[in-house]
């Protein structure tokens, strides 16, 4: 489909569609992230996904068999059991020659130059203001900015995109991208009004026929309502966002009996989440989804999606936004 829509973010990342494919765990794999490239936006593959350098290697190559357009790598820096080897995958981020980097959860700065250094353009995901001014002040190229309607891991302040957004972009300078809660073509056209240059779904693409997860997981998000997600972990300040079902209620069982991170741990062990996804067994694992999952309500092509959106934002901005002016 034509560009309808010119932002920064399109100008600076190569792509028609200013909408861009959230970094995802097991699901921003090479089918997902190709299709999104090739409809037009931007897609992200999740190193953590691939486990080692090899395999992140391998799966840009796989990308790059699927499509010629541009994508990008995710590099969440969160705490783990097991230490990640961060400096092997940015060793292949930097030799691939990848140009956009989303990073996520602790602060960047440390990897900051040795991803630079490699021409690359970092992105970081924030959830407050305070952590958008510090991604600028040590040299991020971009925030992606989450409001507490996103899935996974809104920060513990509970602000909405809709206020979140514009604070951000009237808090910095450099370009804001809108991540949380975003899932049509009126997320976008909402998005744009706010001041960012792109929004970022994640929740959305779970739900499309390229997305790597099981038919029944597909139709959970179909299924589930605006209400059915709820949080996990807060007492741990590490809330995450997941959809509702028995693991979830008790885990906060769990936690409002005092329990700490060794009793949890058997519970939100991201190995369940990965069974959930794989095996369509919706009660073994934690399952990550925004509110935005209330809208989602079939499981479309990767393209039919991205290309209804920017229709219907067209008519949104062009017909019934310019209808309403005096």
């Amino acid at each position: 489909m034509a560009q309808v829509f010119k932002t920064q973010v399109t100008e600076d990342f190569g792509i028609e569609h200013p909408i861009i494919q959230g970094g995802m765990m097991w699901v921003s794999q090479p089918e997902l992230v190709a299709a999104v490239s090739e409809a037009g936006g931007f897609g992200i593959l999740t190193a953590l996904t691939f486990e080692t350098a090899e395999g992140l290697a391998d799966a840009i190559a796989r990308t790059r068999a699927l499509t010629n357009r541009p994508f990008g790598v995710n590099l969440t820096f969160l705490p783990t059991l097991i230490p990640k080897d961060y400096g092997s995958l940015i060793d292949v981020i930097v030799d691939e020659g990848i140009k956009i980097v989303e990073t996520a959860g602790r602060n960047p700065e440390p990897y900051l130059e040795r991803i630079k250094a490699g021409g690359a353009k970092v992105v970081h995901k924030c959830t407050s203001v305070r952590f958008a001014k510090k991604a600028e002040s040590i040299g991020c190229d971009y925030v992606s900015i989450d409001g507490c309607e996103c899935a996974g891991h809104p920060g513990e302040e509970d602000i909405t995109s809709l206020v979140l957004i514009p604070a951000t972009v009237d808090a910095i300078n450099i370009p804001v991208i809108a991540s949380g809660g975003f899932a049509d073509a009126r997320g976008l056209v909402a998005a744009l009004a706010l001041g960012a240059e792109a929004m970022n779904m994640g929740t959305r693409f779970v739900a499309t026929q390229e997305a790597p997860a099981h038919e029944k997981v597909k139709q959970w998000y179909v299924d589930a309502s605006e209400t059915d997600t709820m949080y996990v972990m807060r007492s741990l300040r590490n809330t995450e966002r997941v959809l509702r079902n028995e693991i979830a209620e008790k885990v906060v069982e769990l936690e409002l009996q005092g329990a700490g991170i060794a009793e949890l741990a058997p519970l939100v062990s991201g190995k369940n989440g990965l069974r959930v996804l794989k095996d369509g067994d919706t009660d073994v694992g934690l399952m990550t989804a925004g509110q935005s999952v209330g809208l989602v309500r079939d499981v479309p092509t990767v393209r039919e999606l991205i290309d209804t959106i920017i229709s219907e934002a067209q008519q949104i901005a062009g017909t019934r936004l310019a209808g309403m002016m005096s």
